[in-house]
């Protein structure tokens, strides 16, 4: 069933993050599927103000895990692994919230107290398998040249399109540095609808109408919608 579906990665059973599925797939590309498997509980002191967590999600509910910075609190936490879905926050459902929502859950917990989460873990599949011949590979889940792929939209049908240009990947690259900033989360795939929605914009306000159609939810304030707009203009001018 589609609910228990926690993310699913382009062209690798493993549950890499870099290969996460976004809203554009290359026409040859396999998707595979990360269904929820183990519940485990977890306590934790927070003796930092910085948990050393990047979540994301799935846009259905399912927030999960997707980088655990080196050194951090929760890198000293083994149980704690990246692709887990974060279940409960000290006992607070938290499976139908986004995962900025999450995030500044976890940021607001006091510092010096323990909390508890509850998490899902991606059940683990094929790890022994070996691709049948060395001779083959699956097609590469990157971003290469002239390439169509099929855009997937939350509102609208998908359409065929081409791969961002080498201008916009710059100008996704500081979209995610600035989303960090402001609201301190890392989302490639975000920064690339949010620069996509202003491809063909030709003022801050035709953008911010864009975005507030496309990404709603997300309450961008005005600030942030001009340096975004700012760093799509700095890119197409090649200040980037």
């Amino acid at each position: 069933p589609p609910v228990q579906i926690m993310f699913c990665t382009l062209n690798t059973h493993k549950a890499d993050m870099d290969k996460l599925l976004g809203a554009q797939i290359g026409l040859e590309d396999f998707i595979f599927a990360h269904i929820k498997g183990q519940r485990k509980e977890v306590e934790v002191l927070k003796t930092d103000d910085v948990l050393g967590l990047t979540i994301t999600d799935n846009g259905t509910g399912c927030a999960f895990i997707k980088r655990i910075k080196e050194g951090s609190l929760m890198d000293q936490t083994k149980m704690i692994c990246v692709g887990d879905h974060i279940e409960t926050i000290n006992g607070k459902n938290v499976s139908n919230c986004r995962h900025y929502e999450v995030a500044k859950m976890l940021k607001d917990l006091e510092k010096g107290q323990m909390f508890k989460l509850e998490l899902i873990e991606p059940m683990k599949a094929f790890e022994k398998l070996e691709p049948r011949s060395k001779g083959g590979t699956l097609p590469e889940a990157k971003i290469s040249r002239g390439r169509e792929t099929l855009r997937l939209r939350t509102k609208g049908p998908a359409t065929v399109e081409e791969m961002p240009s080498e201008v916009e990947e710059k100008a996704i690259k500081k979209v995610d540095e600035l989303l960090e900033t402001y609201m301190g989360i890392r989302d490639i795939e975000l920064a690339a609808t949010m620069v996509e929605a202003g491809r063909d914009k030709k003022n801050p306000d035709e953008f911010a109408v864009a975005l507030d159609e496309t990404l709603g939810d997300f309450a961008f304030p005005d600030e942030f919608v001009f340096d975004v707009w700012g760093a799509i203009g700095d890119a197409k001018q090649g200040r980037l």
